[in-house]
């Protein structure tokens, strides 16, 4: 294999860090995951160091030359100064990890927030070779999307586009939410906002297949239940259906994209995207014209593409040399 230049690729996520080389084709020449810690931004950084070290030397590269890294981050990213502002409210702690990758590798950086890469890798290898006017809906852990208007990403003044997580959805909620508001999708639609349903509401079913096994629950497990008709899964999953529908309605209305793709873990179930896409109102989306769509690209490797993706693009996306 004669491959002369490869992008190397950092998808840090809440649980997990994916290191990989890239082709410009978006070809994955080599990729380990190794255990993220994002007690904090500067603990963070360092596994992300040791774990480049790791590989550097321990699987090594393929291509003859590296071009550059493009690192794919949780939280909060100024891709323009390239540096990684914050997880999550309450963990904020500025770093210029581009300038830190920079100074350690000698390659160009460039850093984005993960969704923000995940939607870029959908622009560069997925339905974005179809359409410059589209949102990726990223339903996973976490829910928050990317919005693609005349072929440009909307990151926003404060880098902060796209957490349609913090959306409210039931205004009478009582459940609160890391955001300081009550009633937002996230808490009753993403992956761990099904698992969290799912415990609120197991005293009032105590027949329910989950209550054997509530120390591990999760949210696949939730899924899983309502396709074998457990009737509390069969709510929650009818619910989250049901909003997530709503909130892709609304965000239709905002952007007039021609296609919505959905990505994470959680969307892959058949079953619930089915419900999603029945609680569609046809009017609302006639001008989706490419339709309600599953991202074409593995949901394990969508990130680190993307991660590759902007690493390609240093001068449109800000790198740092």
């Amino acid at each position: 294999m004669n491959i002369q230049e490869s992008v190397i690729g950092i998808d840090l996520g809440g649980t997990k860090i994916l290191i990989g080389e890239v082709t410009k084709g978006g070809e994955i020449l080599g990729a380990k995951s190794y255990a993220s810690n994002t007690e904090n931004q500067t603990k963070a950084v360092e596994v992300l160091l040791n774990a480049l070290d790791d590989y550097t030397q321990n699987i090594g590269f393929i291509a003859e030359k590296q071009v550059g890294i493009g690192v794919g981050l949780v939280g909060r990213v100024d891709y323009k100064s390239g540096i990684w502002l914050e997880i999550e409210p309450g963990k904020t702690n500025p770093i210029p990890l581009a300038e830190i990758l920079n100074v350690k590798t000698g390659l160009s950086v460039s850093l984005g927030n993960d969704v923000v890469c995940a939607t870029m890798a959908e622009k560069q290898f997925g339905w974005g070779r179809e359409t410059n006017d589209f949102i990726y809906l990223n339903v996973g852990t976490g829910l928050a999307a990317g919005f693609v208007v005349e072929g440009r990403i909307t990151q926003g003044g404060h880098f902060n586009a796209g957490e349609i997580g913090h959306t409210v959805i039931d205004i009478h909620s009582d459940i609160a939410c890391g955001c300081g508001r009550r009633g937002c999708i996230e808490r009753l639609a993403s992956g761990l906002g099904i698992k969290e349903e799912a415990l609120r509401h197991l005293k009032d079913y105590p027949k329910s297949v989950l209550a054997k096994n509530q120390a591990e629950l999760t949210g696949k497990m939730v899924l899983h239940a309502a396709e074998e008709k457990d009737e509390l899964s069969g709510k929650i999953i009818d619910n989250a259906a049901l909003q997530l529908a709503n909130l892709i309605m609304n965000m239709v209305r905002t952007t007039d994209p021609e296609c919505v793709i959905l990505g994470g873990g959680v969307t892959r179930n058949e079953h619930f995207f089915q419900k999603i896409l029945d609680n569609l109102q046809s009017n609302t989306i006639r001008f989706v014209t490419k339709g309600v769509v599953r991202s074409k690209l593995e949901k394990d490797k969508v990130g680190l593409i993307g991660a590759a993706v902007i690493g390609m693009n240093l001068g449109n996306e800000g790198g740092k040399e």
